[in-house]
């Protein structure tokens, strides 16, 4: 492996960070009703854990407002309990046919709570964005034994790769406080 290889790796690997993060932000709940807040629900369903995505139709009927729509009518009650189990802090209203859950605006204190939910999330990426820069720095350090690499060409890779570093941690923080301005506003 080349020092460009290990350099694309790791950009590779720090965007997929980023993306993951996005991605459990988006089931962080707001003031709107957003149908990306039940991707993390499982519903049992022929005695197996099934998403809920997979089971239903899920439409945003007005900004506060989620219907769901089993494509099996039998499997309402399983939804209706996976809800209420589930830490979405919205009581689900069956009529039969279709759940809908209403989202109310958060207190202000549920907002903090979601905001510092929003930072740990935030953190853990910053985390695993470092931890992907030593495990590359250390695979450098490896090549320059084995491969006789000169000294002065793993100092400009470290500088790359801390400057990457450096990119994908500001894009975490930016990604966070654009986040919290959505929980904050009313």
């Amino acid at each position: 492996m080349t020092i460009e290889q290990l350099y694309e790796q790791c950009e590779d690997k720090m965007a997929k960070s980023i993306a993951e993060i996005k991605k459990e932000l988006a089931t962080v709940r707001t003031g709107r009703a957003n149908p990306l807040v039940l991707d993390k629900l499982s519903v049992e369903y022929y005695n197996t854990p099934t998403p809920l995505r997979q089971l239903a139709t899920v439409n945003v009927q007005d900004g506060q407002t989620l219907v769901i729509v089993p494509y099996d009518k039998t499997i309402l009650a399983g939804i209706e309990k996976a809800i209420l189990k589930s830490d979405l802090g919205v009581t689900p209203n069956n009529d039969g046919v279709s759940i809908r859950l209403n989202f109310p605006q958060p207190t202000e204190d549920r907002r903090k709570e979601l905001v510092k939910t929003v930072k740990k999330y935030g953190e853990d990426g910053k985390v695993a964005i470092r931890n992907i820069r030593r495990d590359v720095t250390d695979n450098l350090k490896k090549m320059e034994k084995t491969e006789n690499i000169p000294e002065d060409e793993v100092k400009k890779a470290q500088e790359k790769i801390q400057k990457l570093t450096d990119k994908y941690t500001r894009e975490m923080d930016d990604i966070v406080v654009e986040k919290e301005k959505e929980i904050l506003s009313i």
